[in-house]
């Protein structure tokens, strides 16, 4: 009887110290980390973000790029980190593809993160050079069945929503094209634009000015309905390939084990900025839906995520990488 009373009370002053930490949190700067490399869609909104984040908890939002294996160096420095909320990372729906690609991780996404908050939804779209002889999807696949194997892609990372995307699309359409590897979308842009390369997925967010300058030339929008910001761009199903449809998310990923009162905490202001005016209007602008879920909404959409896209890389036989 004792001994359970001992227990109990050691158990509530636990309890009670947890919530005092969380009360006082944060102390020190928070560091988020960024799996890619600056200048790009990940990168952007990390810098938006973490700065009103930084407004509202009284510490500095230090973002730290560590970019590599297509987002999993930063994803697995951030699972080895303590789990005291001054880590933070910053992913994509790529961190639901990497289980279904590869054979062995330094990490485990289902186990060594505690879900934050779907940060946003957003579309990605199939762009090409300038320099490329089309003007349209089907014009596109064409002259990539003309030349098979002879026409090369702008790729992120094996396993990035990016890289998928084109893979899916690929398979799709029917499509023997090459990937070249680049370390961000904002360097497949500047690729795209030069002719270094032909064609790309990439976000909508950093692509939608470059393509109303001309720079880039629109084929599709990978989602099921059109975006707002370029309402004149079909999406790819429209646009010559029935069916397809795919759609890219970010949001706040902490280290297992982090106090659920410090989740909360990170997760109740989020969804504050998130519904910040001026950041709802910038979120727009780069056709960003914004959303702030709870950490059991989205460890919820996280684990329906894995299954669906562990079914997608099945369909599009995708190798496992090592």
């Amino acid at each position: 009887m004792r001994r359970g009373i001992a227990i109990c009370a050691i158990l509530s002053l636990a309890l009670a110290s947890t919530l005092a930490h969380a009360q006082d949190y944060p102390t020190r700067p928070i560091k988020l980390v960024v799996p890619f490399a600056a200048g790009g869609a990940v990168d952007v909104l990390a810098r938006l973000i973490g700065a009103r984040l930084a407004d509202r908890f009284g510490q500095p939002v230090v973002i730290e790029n560590r970019a590599g294996a297509g987002g999993n160096i930063g994803a697995d420095a951030v699972a080895k980190s303590p789990p005291d909320g001054y880590t933070m990372l910053q992913n994509t729906n790529g961190q639901a593809i990497t289980p279904a690609l590869y054979r062995s991780l330094p990490f485990n996404p289902a186990t060594d993160f505690a879900p934050v908050t779907q940060l946003v939804a957003s579309n990605l779209i199939l762009v090409a050079s300038p320099k490329l002889p089309v003007k349209s999807l089907r014009d596109f696949i064409a002259l990539a069945k003309a030349k098979p194997g002879g026409m090369n892609y702008g790729s992120s990372g094996i396993g990035n929503p990016l890289h998928l995307t084109m893979e899916m699309l690929k398979h799709a359409a029917g499509l023997d094209i090459q990937a070249v590897a680049y370390r961000s979308d904002a360097q497949i842009n500047t690729a795209l634009m030069a002719g270094e390369v032909q064609a790309a997925v990439v976000p909508l967010a950093t692509a939608v000015q470059l393509i109303n300058d001309g720079r880039l030339l629109a084929l599709g929008v990978t989602g099921a309905k059109r975006a707002a910001v370029l309402p004149d761009v079909p999406t790819i199903a429209e646009a010559g390939v029935p069916g397809f449809a795919s759609t890219s998310w970010q949001g706040f990923f902490a280290p297992a084990k982090t106090p659920a009162a410090i989740v909360d905490r990170i997760q109740r202001e989020t969804a504050a900025v998130l519904k910040l005016p001026d950041i709802e209007s910038s979120l727009k602008a780069m056709a960003y839906e914004p959303v702030g879920s709870t950490p059991a909404e989205f460890a919820a959409f996280v684990k329906a995520e894995t299954a669906k896209f562990a079914r997608v890389v099945q369909d599009a036989h995708i190798p496992m990488q090592d």
